[in-house]
């Protein structure tokens, strides 16, 4: 468990590491390059690389905070991952229970698989749900699986966005982050898919929250991530649910 860099959360908390590609969002996944990076390193619990493993050992490290803090759940994986079974699951949502003063942001590619298992349990207030949506053909979709499971706030993490989404189902969704990607090989965003996005969240009242420009700027010319900045229409946009 960390502080975290990303813009819209406090801490990472990573029960699980690993993952598999099911989409294009995932082509140049930063989790994979950063796994073989600390494997490299000979840190402990990537040993394994990027192959999905279960950390029991990690499990409790929120009950070790007292501070309300925001954590992101599994930056280094996804929890609703086929190969991690639903009594792991279990376990991760026993000590969101337990911690009520913390807030959990699960995000996955597998909002079906979320579905399956939330229709099991009730869903506490300090989980909040959300999936990745990059593109019309396999994001669209995930957003009406989203919309129906039962919780208190459902997010959508639009990053990185590799086309304009046009019309966009935002009932029951509370929260939007938009996003373009960095690193080597990143695919540019252009301007007027973030706006289209940011515009229909002002119309539903939904928050908004832009991330980052990436490795392309608004002017379509390819920098460093920090010169392209978090700016969109001159101003940061920093909304939360």
């Amino acid at each position: 468990m960390s502080s975290s860099t990303i813009e819209w959360t406090e801490a990472t908390w990573n029960p699980t590491t690993g993952c598999t590609k099911v989409s294009p969002g995932c082509k140049n996944c930063y989790a994979e390059k950063l796994a073989k990076r600390l494997k490299a390193m000979n840190v402990s619990g990537y040993e394994e690389g990027f192959a999905l493993r279960c950390h029991q050992g990690r499990l409790r490290q929120p009950l070790l905070r007292k501070t309300p803090t925001m954590y992101f759940v599994n930056s280094m994986s996804d929890l609703f991952h086929e190969q991690v079974p639903f009594s792991f699951v279990d376990q991760v949502f026993d000590v969101i229970k337990e911690t009520p003063q913390h807030t959990y942001q699960i995000l996955t590619k597998r909002p079906a698989r979320m579905a399956d298992y939330c229709r099991l349990i009730k869903v506490p207030e300090n989980a909040w749900l959300g999936t990745s949506v990059e593109n019309k053909k396999h994001g669209l979709p995930r957003i009406k699986t989203l919309q129906t499971i039962d919780c208190h706030i459902r997010f959508l993490s639009c990053e990185p966005l590799l086309e304009n989404l046009g019309r966009i189902r935002l009932r029951g969704i509370q929260w939007v982050i938009v996003g373009g990607e960095s690193g080597v090989g990143a695919r540019p965003m252009k301007p007027e898919w973030v706006e289209n996005i940011r515009k229909q969240c002002q119309d539903r009242k939904v928050a908004f929250f832009f991330k980052q420009w990436g490795a392309w700027g608004a002017d379509e010319i390819r920098r460093s991530k920090k010169a392209n900045g978090r700016l969109l229409n001159g101003r940061e946009w920093n909304q939360f649910p």
